[in-house]
Formats: structure tokens, C-alpha cells, sequence
């Protein structure tokens, strides 16, 4: 099951990638990623709520929150608001066998369509656990460490790090790039990152 668990959410986001027991589905070419409104429009179309993305930590919250909750749909359109035109998801993997580590970029709409399949299935909750925030301007870096779990108050069963790249047009914040790795016993996250 943990495997099973773990190859849906490796190529969906995660916000999340767990620690890597299967190989096959992060190794797979990339598809060619379909032209969507939200990754081929050239000006952004504003439809966010303001509340989540007038800061950098309401959209981190919003990240997390539109991926949380029980079994059942996500709000896909909130998710998508999140995202500049040509934002990317990039989950990473660790081989077990190789130790070999690829990753996989996807368009926020490959995400929420392999993502959709799993939520429907199975409870999921991230959350944040620390941000390290690096801002300049209209730039910022979030080194943001999280955990995961099927339901509120469980142990996790995953956490790693969300490395989110963030652009602000002057009116909002927009995140352009989600790029993750989740801690295993031979790579935990580092002390100074869950603080």
C-alpha cells in the first residue's frame, strides 16, 4: 500500500513525494506537457481571492490548504489561481536500489488531473512544519519543510522540503515553481530547516 501510495503522489506533487519505494513512475520520459489556459495564456488572468496571494505566507498557506483534506474533490481552480503562466511542480525521487535521483516537472494542471485520482481515494493533509524565506524585491525563496498525513492528528508519513519560488507582479504573489524532496533514514532534513 505504502507503494502504491507513494508512486501516485511522486508524479501528482505531493506538495508531497514520499521517501521512494518504486522506481518505474519517476523514471517514465516526461510527457509533453499539454497547452493549458493556465500554462500557454501570455498575461495572467487575476482570478485569485486576494487573501491568498497578498503575501508570501497566505500563499504558502493557500498551497497547502487546496491540497488538504479529506477524501474527495479539491478545489482545482483556487489551486490553479496559485500559479504564474508556465509555473512548474517538480517533485524529485531517490532510487532505492541506484541511489540514482531524477525528477519530473508537471503543469499545475498535470498535477491536479494526477493528482485528483489519489485525493478521491485517500485522506491527505500537509502542512508546514518551518519556512526559511529569502525575499529581494519582487523575488522570494521559500525553503518551506512540511509533513504529510491521511488524516488531522495522525503520525506523518512523509516530510521533506517544498522549495518554492515565488514572483510578485506588483498587485500579487504568484507562485512560479514548487521543486520537492522528502526525507528518507539516509537523508533526513536537516536540523536547522525544521525551526
Amino acid at each position: 500500500m505504502r507503494k502504491l501510495i507513494f508512486s501516485v503522489l511522486v508524479i501528482c506533487f505531493g506538495l508531497t513525494c514520499l521517501s521512494g519505494n518504486t522506481q518505474s513512475v519517476t523514471q517514465q520520459p516526461a510527457p509533453t506537457p499539454a497547452a493549458s489556459p493556465a500554462a500557454s495564456s501570455a498575461a495572467p488572468a487575476d482570478t485569485a481571492m486576494p487573501g491568498d496571494v497578498d503575501s508570501i505566507d497566505h500563499i504558502l498557506a493557500a498551497t497547502y490548504d487546496v491540497i488538504s483534506g479529506p477524501a474527495g474533490p479539491r478545489d482545482w481552480d483556487r489551486f490553479r489561481s496559485l500559479f504564474y503562466p508556465g509555473a512548474r511542480l517538480i517533485p524529485t525521487h531517490r532510487d532505492d536500489k541506484s541511489g540514482v535521483v531524477s525528477a519530473r516537472a508537471l503543469t499545475p494542471d498535470e498535477y491536479a488531473a494526477r493528482g485528483q485520482a489519489f485525493f478521491s481515494k485517500e485522506g491527505f493533509f500537509e502542512n508546514t512544519v518551518s519556512n526559511r524565506v529569502e525575499s529581494w524585491d519582487n523575488i522570494a525563496h521559500v525553503f518551506s519543510t512540511y509533513e504529510s498525513r491521511h488524516a488531522k492528528g495522525e503520525k506523518p508519513f512523509a516530510r521533506g522540503i517544498n522549495s518554492f519560488q515565488l514572483f510578485n507582479d506588483g498587485k500579487r504573489w504568484w507562485v512560479m515553481t514548487i521543486y520537492w524532496e522528502a526525507e528518507d533514514a539516509a537523508h533526513p532534513v536537516p536540523e536547522k530547516y525544521t525551526k
